[in-house]
C-alpha cells in the first residue's frame, strides 16, 4: 500500500484495532471506545478484511491475537503515537478557559497525602478542566498507560511501556506512626515486641520492612491489613498498634492530631516515587501543564539532592 492508498482507510479501524489488542474482548473495547457491540464486530470484520488475517481467535472468554496482528500491532502502535503528538502539538492550552479532561493514575500513598495541594493549584488555575484519578501501583501502572486509560500516573515504578518517559519526583524514607502516650522513641526490641498495622493494595501481611528485619534475624508480628491509608490514623488511636509509611504520608496523617512519627530503630532504604508518561503525549501542551503542576505538588527537590 502507497500512501495515496492511504486515503481508503478509515483511521478509527487502527484505533479500534489498538483497543481490541489490549482490551482482548468485544464487549470491553466497545465500553472503552463508548460505542456498541456491533460497532466493535463490523470493524473488526473490515479490519480482516483489510489485512488479509483473522487477527483474533476466540479461546473461552478471551480474543488471542493471531501472529500477524502482533506483527501489525508492534508497527502499528508507535505510529498511532507520532500521529497523536503531531496533532497535539497544533493545539494551544490556556488553563484558565479549558475544559479539558485529564485522566491521571495515583496509588494510594500519593492520593492522599498529595492530592489536596495539587488539586487546590489545579483549581486556581484550572476551574474548569476535569480530573479523574485511576487507582493505580507498580503492578496496575503499565497497563493503564499503555491502554490509553491515563495519561499520566505517580507511584513507585517498575517496568512501564516502552513508549513510557519516567521523571523521579521524590526519594522518600519511611516513618514510623503510634498512637500512644508512652514517652520516647521506641528500640528494635520494642518494635518487635508490638503489633503492627500494614497498608497493603494485595493484601500481603509481608513487606520491605519483614524482609530488613529477617537478615538481622528478628520479626514483628503484623495484625492489620487495609487497602488504603484513608483512615488509618482512626484505626490506631487508642491501641498500642504501629505502622509504617512513606514520610509524606506521615506528615499528612500527623496532621490531623493523636498520632507522632519517629524514625525507624532499623536502617531502611529509601524508595524513589516517580511521574510516568505516555510518550505519544510528552509534547501536548496540556500534558505537558499538568506534569509540571504534578512535579510542583508531588515532587520534593530536596530529597533528590
Amino acid at each position: 500500500m502507497n500512501r495515496n492508498d492511504l486515503r481508503r482507510l478509515d483511521l478509527n479501524l487502527l484505533i479500534v484495532f489498538e483497543t481490541l489488542m489490549h482490551e482482548r474482548s468485544v464487549t470491553r473495547a466497545a465500553e472503552k471506545l463508548f460505542l456498541g457491540q456491533p460497532a466493535i464486530s463490523a470493524a473488526l470484520a473490515r479490519l480482516r478484511s483489510l489485512f488479509d488475517d483473522p487477527l483474533f481467535v476466540r479461546t473461552g472468554r478471551s480474543m488471542e491475537p493471531s501472529a500477524r496482528a502482533v506483527e501489525i500491532f508492534a508497527l502499528l502502535s508507535p505510529a498511532l503515537d507520532s500521529i497523536s503528538t503531531a496533532v497535539s502539538r497544533a493545539a494551544d492550552f490556556d488553563p484558565a478557559t479549558s475544559t479539558a479532561v485529564f485522566r491521571v493514575g495515583l496509588s494510594d500513598d500519593v492520593e492522599f497525602a498529595l492530592l489536596p495541594a495539587l488539586l487546590r493549584r489545579l483549581r486556581a488555575e484550572a476551574p474548569g478542566v476535569v480530573l479523574v484519578v485511576r487507582r493505580a501501583n507498580y503492578l496496575l501502572m503499565p497497563n493503564l498507560l499503555a491502554s490509553g486509560e491515563i495519561s499520566v500516573g505517580v507511584s513507585y515504578t517498575e517496568e512501564l511501556p516502552a513508549n513510557a518517559k519516567r521523571k523521579t519526583l521524590r526519594r522518600s524514607k519511611p516513618k514510623l506512626l503510634r498512637a500512644d502516650s508512652v514517652p520516647g522513641a521506641l528500640s528494635l526490641d520494642d518494635y518487635c515486641a508490638r503489633p503492627h498495622a500494614l497498608v497493603s493494595f494485595a493484601g500481603d501481611l509481608n513487606g520491605f520492612i519483614d524482609e530488613q528485619l529477617l537478615k538481622m534475624g528478628r520479626s514483628r508480628k503484623v495484625v492489620l491489613a487495609v487497602p488504603q491509608f484513608n483512615g488509618l490514623g482512626t484505626l490506631l488511636a487508642g491501641t498500642d498498634l504501629l505502622s509504617v509509611v512513606p514520610d509524606y504520608t506521615a506528615a499528612a496523617l500527623t496532621a490531623a492530631g493523636g498520632l507522632r512519627a519517629e524514625d525507624l530503630p532499623l536502617e531502611t532504604q529509601s524508595f524513589e516515587m516517580s511521574m510516568a508518561w505516555r510518550g505519544a503525549q510528552d509534547n501536548d501542551p496540556a500534558e505537558r501543564w499538568l506534569r509540571s503542576r504534578i512535579q510542583m505538588f508531588c515532587g520534593d527537590p530536596d530529597s533528590l539532592s
